[in-house]
């Protein structure tokens, strides 16, 4: 079963006078993962590289950013893979220290850089999360509240018009047995939209 980050871990290595430092974070998409990147740069505006892979949702990338091709983004995207993670981004920034470490030197110090962020971070079962938006009489918006808070589903929006729509988020895993119980609970008065998020 695939695995995400509870929270960011970082890591520091020095080789042949190159430091390179490691971060592995939980992320959902591949324009967030860029403002990160965009950040890092920001903040480590003297180092000769930021390089990084994300693995989010079926969606992947490996940038070496300027290392020679396939020694710094793929051999971290690898590392993510082998681990069976997803929705995590491994960013590594490299201050160059004069040395050059060869085609294998680099991949070994990405792959390590990566590595040793992820000894210490925290893993946990990836949850696929679902959205649904439902349409009820007023009667029942205190009665689809409650129920949905029991389930532990996170309310992202209410509209009032002639009707009321609730937009949920809560895990895939649980979404058809809620929506069937709240449908038995509503009478047939409730209806459902899954929502592409």
């Amino acid at each position: 079963m695939p695995q995400t980050l509870a929270a960011p871990a970082h890591s520091e290595l020095l080789i042949k006078k190159s430091r390179f430092i490691g971060c592995v974070q939980p992320m959902s998409d591949r324009a967030s993962a860029q403002a990160v990147v965009d950040a890092l740069w920001r903040e480590h505006p003297g180092a000769a590289h930021v390089c990084w892979a994300l693995l989010a949702g079926g969606h992947s990338a490996a940038v070496d950013d300027g290392e020679p091709g396939g020694t710094a983004g793929r051999p971290m995207l690898e590392v993510l893979r082998h681990q069976d993670l997803d929705g995590v981004l491994a960013t590594v920034v490299r201050y160059f220290g004069g040395v050059k470490l060869g085609a294998g030197g680099l991949v070994r110090a990405y792959t390590d850089t990566v590595a040793q962020a992820l000894r210490t971070a925290t893993k946990v079962p990836l949850q696929r999360l679902q959205t649904l938006q439902c349409e009820l009489p007023y009667a029942l918006e205190g009665l689809t509240r409650r129920e949905a808070a029991q389930v532990g589903a996170e309310l992202l929006a209410v509209q009032h018009g002639t009707l009321v729509t609730l937009r949920l988020r809560l895990p895939e895993a649980q979404a058809t047995a809620f929506v069937q119980h709240l449908s038995e609970l509503g009478q047939g008065r409730i209806g459902w939209q899954e929502v592409r998020d």
